[in-house]
């Protein structure tokens, strides 16, 4: 199978899961809550975040976000998405391939990486350490989160890959430490951490 392309991500797919309120997959609530959690634990960490990517940033829930916890910093909201990159102005481009001319910060990359088949995921996760200088928040439902039967099947896009947590680990763990809920650090950044605050490796 081929990983999901730009076509994939129209008008429709996101009047499904982003506007329709009886099919939508998205809680701006959650996302709130979400990024209060991680933008307070960058803080306490003293993770400076000046310089900010959204990879597959969608509807852009995560912008205000960023710009209440982290004023002053910059967000960039990268998009497959030919639609939402002209309804909302995003830069195009994919977390297989995008490039910039230097590391950012924090980089946000939500709900993308399960649309990637294999080979691109290897891709993905590999560009990401280069992207990232600071902190990675990274979501991605997994095999294991559809075999604990905690995914809503109904609301979920059947399309995705189920690719087991270890891969995604595995493929981090060059570049970055795992700090939880979803937060991983490059091994650039010289955060001190106690041994029980880190992931074991």
């Amino acid at each position: 199978m081929q990983s999901a392309g730009a076509d994939t991500f129209d008008e429709a797919y996101y009047k499904r899961f982003y506007f329709d309120k009886k099919t939508k997959v998205v809680d701006p609530q959650h996302v709130e809550r979400l990024g209060a959690f991680i933008c307070a634990y960058l803080r306490y960490l003293r993770v400076p975040v000046r310089r900010v990517l959204d990879v597959g940033c969608g509807i852009g829930l995560w912008k205000d976000i960023v710009e209440r916890h982290f004023p002053g910093a910059s967000y960039r909201g990268v998009e497959l998405s030919e639609y939402l990159c002209g309804r909302y102005g995003w830069e195009r481009g994919s977390v297989v391939d995008y490039e910039a001319r230097s590391p950012f910060d924090f980089v946000i990359c939500q709900g993308v990486l399960p649309y990637l088949n294999p080979a691109d995921l290897k891709r993905a996760l590999q560009n990401l350490g280069r992207l990232s200088q600071g902190a990675l928040y990274l979501e991605a439902v997994t095999h294991e989160d559809f075999e604990r039967d905690i995914v809503d099947e109904d609301l979920t896009d059947p399309n995705l890959y189920r690719h087991r947590a270890s891969v995604y680990r595995r493929g981090l763990a060059q570049n970055f430490r795992e700090v939880g809920g979803g937060l991983w650090l490059s091994r650039q950044t010289e955060v001190p951490l106690y041994s029980l605050e880190l992931a074991a490796e």
